[in-house]
């Protein structure tokens, strides 16, 4: 597939890089003029995906890891992936699974893959354990309801 534009960045798995990643992401896909509405979706689903990678995928993890984001455009379609290397995901249906969280002592409320779900046309998830995990959003502007 040949795309209009992307970009990729590499952050290290910080917290205090969640609003950078949220706001790369948003900016890029302001070329698409989405609504306020959308941005914000796209806003809510990459600081999901980003801050799941922060506090799942390297828990254990004596060293920071990366999280690498790639957005790309074809058309009237954003497609972002945020991929970690991580310790990964045994069970992406349990862990797709509304309230579920492996991090019940820290209060976790276990919705992160729901509200991407809710904020995307379509969410993809990918993992092997050991070796990271890719969460794949996808976000139509159809450029008709924005007339």
């Amino acid at each position: 597939m040949k795309h209009d534009n992307y970009f990729k960045i590499t952050l290290p798995a910080l917290s205090r890089n969640e609003s950078f990643a949220r706001a790369a992401v948003s900016a890029f896909a302001a070329q698409l003029d989405p609504t306020v509405d959308k941005i914000g979706d796209i806003k809510a689903a990459v600081s999901e995906a980003v801050t799941n990678c922060i506090v799942h995928a390297y828990a254990d993890s004596p060293v920071v890891g990366v999280v690498e984001i790639t957005a790309k455009i074809k058309d009237d379609t954003l497609y972002i992936k945020i991929r970690d290397k991580g310790c990964g995901i045994d069970d992406i249906k349990q862990a797709m699974t509304p309230l579920f969280t492996s991090k019940p002592e820290e209060e976790r409320a276990g919705l992160g893959f729901a509200v991407m779900e809710s904020c995307c046309d379509k969410l993809k998830v990918t993992s092997t354990p050991g070796k990271g995990t890719t969460v794949t959003l996808t976000v139509r502007l159809d450029k008709k309801e924005l007339a």
